[in-house]
């Protein structure tokens, strides 16, 4: 994995795609909030925009890093109206177009439109001065890994990982809206060491696109494990689709947001056993335990690692009681709820989901 982390972080100026980690850090308004969160104690930015408009789509990963880079400003706040949803805000403030940028001095609800470049960098210098703020757009990492001639073969031909790989032109409209999604998709697994999000210009290298029969911008192509030419990527462009995708393909349980499902760490022919093991009297389930054991060795790659958490949950359930499973589910959930790592998050998820199997 230490290849790719350093082409992440290479490549971590590329903060067009990192959207998803960011999005908490522009304010959503409603009509029950805006006049609670606008023209009170700070200056406020605030797009206006509508889901379906393309020029919104484009400037979304621009305005999250705006938001992300201000989120520490006291002064000021970034925030954005869905018009579609509130209508009446937008229909407020004169907003007939989409996205209409708006600037809201301190104290006032009476706005000054934004005429300036859709950049980042160029709403972060107007805020600064509206607002007598100084800060810099902050550079955010990748999760998409930057494919090159010189890379290519390593990772997508990598034999131990299904690649999903976008072919995209820096140009490309549809590419573009494409991104923010497709960050999300990559951050979403970054915690799988199987599976690898990728991009390559197929401008810049041609000869690759034109190898695995690029014709059009943006094209998706999954390299499996067990197929390195390659199959074309038909599904859906959102972010569940493409999740789906990847858990069928992969064998993963990943959510949206990244987070393991209810499903991971299940093994069908083990929870077999254990149903058998909770019917079973106490004679009856060391045998029943030994077949347990047995199966569980003939496990391998990342479901052996389920395998040991099946036999630990079994010897505790033996020598604590039937009520070991409940209580010890109840216990990883309050440390779910709590802020911990993603790592442990994934840990306490692999074992109360295998654990809800002997309550």
């Amino acid at each position: 994995m230490e290849k790719y982390n350093q082409i992440w972080f290479a490549f971590g100026t590329l903060a067009l795609l990192a959207v998803s980690a960011l999005a908490e850090d522009v304010v959503v308004l409603t009509e029950d909030n805006f006049e609670k969160e606008v023209g009170q104690d700070r200056g406020a930015l605030v797009e206006f925009y509508a889901p379906w408009c393309g020029h919104c789509k484009k400037l979304a990963p621009e305005y999250e890093k705006l938001g992300s880079s201000f989120r520490k400003a006291k002064t000021v706040l970034i925030g954005k109206v869905d018009c579609d949803e509130h209508k009446g805000v937008c229909s407020k403030y004169g907003v007939s177009g989409y996205p209409t940028i708006q600037w809201f001095p301190k104290g006032s609800l009476e706005p000054k439109k934004y005429e300036g470049p859709r950049t980042a960098e160029a709403l972060a210098e107007y805020v600064n001065n509206e607002g007598g703020t100084n800060v810099k757009i902050a550079a955010v990492p990748s999760a998409v890994v930057v494919l090159t001639a010189d890379n290519f073969n390593d990772i997508v031909l990598d034999e131990t990982k299904d690649v999903l790989v976008e072919f995209y032109a820096p140009w490309c409209g549809h590419c573009k809206n494409l991104a923010p999604t497709y960050e999300k998709v990559a951050t979403a697994f970054k915690s799988e060491e199987d599976v690898v999000v990728a991009n390559l210009d197929a401008d810049k290298y041609k000869d690759l696109a034109e190898k695995y029969g690029v014709s059009g911008y943006p094209t998706l192509k999954f390299f499996p494990k067990g197929n390195k030419a390659g199959e074309e990527y038909e599904g859906g462009r959102d972010l569940d689709d493409f999740v789906t995708f990847i858990n069928e393909k992969s064998g993963t349980s990943r959510d949206g947001k990244g987070q393991l499902t209810s499903k991971a760490g299940v093994v069908e022919s083990l929870d077999a056993l254990v149903k058998e093991f909770l019917a079973a009297g106490d004679d009856e389930k060391k045998a029943v335990f030994s077949r347990i054991e047995d199966e569980a060795e003939k496990l391998k790659g990342s479901t052996a690692r389920y395998g040991k958490i099946y036999l630990k949950a079994a010897k505790s359930f033996m020598a604590k009681g039937a009520d070991y499973a409940k209580n010890e589910i109840e216990r990883l959930q309050r440390i779910l709820e709590k802020s911990i790592s993603p790592a442990k998050a994934d840990e306490f998820t692999l074992k109360k989901n295998i654990l809800s199997t002997f309550a």
